[in-house]
């Protein structure tokens, strides 16, 4: 694409935003242009802060009779490259980061209507303030911002009870690429009027436009809440405790976490304050959090019950039961550090995908023999949310590896996994979404009519092709 990121162009925006909104000087735009993992860095002449709907609608209007291309940004915590500009320049960033307002909370209809500058954390504070939950939870929460997390359609920790991001999208409010403002901050639970235009946006990851507010469902914030951490000997054991509590509660099961024994290790090894609170390592850890918004439910009984049963069946080798708030919040760390520890550690090739909850154990199994097969002295560290079949299987480099060198085989080491994926009809993509890092995988993957049909989605929208040029589709 031509740059088309001229000086009266930027006169043009400045006069839109005003100096606080735009940002030109390299070392004030370096920070915007790469991905929280360092895979990608690119360039950009013009970070845009607008501070309003209207303005970002006008600088996209701008954008559009130029023909300047658009990388939507928020928090910039994606994991595959999804908000990073081209490395010729000709790209501006609009981040959301000013639209920071919360608009309205009303714990009658449990409905957030927030702009998408706000991160997740201070959004699940604003619900909690009101007496509601906010049950979106992801690791990056403090600094990933609510219009990227639903851009991506982000999972998280809840999924197993409250669905994906999108399950939790009543309305939306979406500048289009030609910037007129869509406003479709609607707080209806039924309204069958023609097409879902909001899910539309929903996973599309700026392709389509850019989302500038939504309302969210909340859920009654919880007034019990029972937490252990489990040490396992294997995989299918885990699934065997899942089943359990899925048997005696479902309903309860607010989280259900996987975790290998060398990702706790890194955990241990990297993350200053993290402690295990078992006697011993062992091979695997389930994390399971169980909640309710009723008043002496007994969660700390069932939580018990379960576990005794399980530790009679040597079903789980150990465990650990929360017994107030910080306990709680240490366990958590445990799990939530997964990524900054691997990180530390040295390079890793990340697999966010997911195969049918039954097939956890069988995926990880035949993943890790065909990952060590690949690569001598690779080392596997699944985790995530067993609950959902969606784990992360990621690939430390061998201890003795060139970081440079494993990173490049970034592309048979995804492949290799998604074989076994393919095997077990599962997806390539959980919930990070395929940003610029997994486009290639696409024809492959949703070839055919599915895909063609995204492209015409695409085109009919963005007719121009300025919205985040790259990303998503091949």
């Amino acid at each position: 694409m031509p740059d088309t990121v001229t000086p009266s162009v930027l006169d043009s925006i400045r006069a839109i935003v005003g100096d606080r909104g735009l940002l030109t000087d390299p070392s004030d735009t370096a920070p915007y242009s790469e991905d929280w993992r360092r895979l990608y860095r690119g360039r950009t002449q013009a970070v845009v802060r607008p501070g309003s709907t209207e303005e970002l609608a006008a600088v996209v209007r701008l954008c559009a009779r130029t023909g300047t291309a658009i990388v939507p940004q928020g928090g910039n915590t994606s994991m595959v490259g999804g908000a990073v500009p081209a490395e010729d320049g000709s790209e501006i960033i609009i981040s959301t980061a000013r639209l920071n307002r919360v608009r309205a909370i009303d714990p009658v209809d449990l409905t957030m209507t927030i702009e998408s500058g706000v991160t997740l954390k201070a959004a699940q504070l604003a619900a909690a303030e009101a007496g509601c939950l906010l049950p979106l939870s992801i690791s990056s929460e403090g600094s990933a911002q609510i219009g990227g997390v639903l851009a991506v359609n982000a999972g998280g920790n809840n999924t197993v009870r409250y669905g994906n991001a999108r399950d939790l999208v009543l309305g939306l409010e979406v500048v289009l690429p030609d910037g007129e403002i869509w406003n479709g901050l609607r707080r209806l639970r039924k309204d069958n009027t023609g097409y879902c235009l909001r899910q539309l946006f929903v996973g599309s990851e700026g392709t389509l436009g850019i989302i500038t507010a939504s309302v969210l469902k909340l859920a009654p914030a919880p007034r019990e809440i029972a937490v252990a951490l489990c040490g396992v000997a294997t995989v299918d054991a885990a699934l065997s405790l899942f089943t359990r509590f899925q048997a005696h509660d479902a309903a309860s099961i607010s989280a259900f976490e996987l975790m290998s024994g060398l990702g706790i290790e890194f955990v241990l090894k990297h993350i200053p304050g993290a402690t295990l609170p078992l006697e011993s390592p062992a091979p695997f850890y389930v994390l399971v959090e169980l909640a309710t918004p009723r008043p002496n439910a007994g969660l700390r009984a069932m939580l018990e019950s379960v576990l005794e049963d399980a530790l009679g069946e040597s079903i789980v080798l150990d465990a650990a039961i929360a017994e107030s708030d910080a306990q709680r919040a240490a366990i958590w760390k445990l799990r939530e550090e997964h990524s900054e520890a691997q990180k530390r550690e040295g390079a890793s090739v990340k697999n966010d995908v997911s195969v049918p909850v039954s097939k956890v154990p069988a995926f990880i199994h035949e993943a890790t023999a065909a990952c060590a097969a690949l690569i001598p002295g690779v080392r596997a560290v699944p985790f995530g949310h067993m609950g959902d079949g969606n784990i992360h299987f990621n690939l430390e480099q061998p201890v003795d590896a060139d970081p440079k060198w494993f990173l490049e085989q970034d592309h048979p080491i995804m492949d290799t996994v998604n074989e076994v994926v393919r095997k077990y009809d599962g997806s390539f993509s959980a919930e990070h979404g395929i940003g610029k890092l997994k486009p290639y995988m696409m024809p492959d993957w949703r070839g055919g009519a599915e895909l063609a049909l995204m492209q015409r989605i695409k085109a009919a929208i963005d007719p121009a092709g300025i919205m985040n040029p790259g990303k998503v589709l091949p």
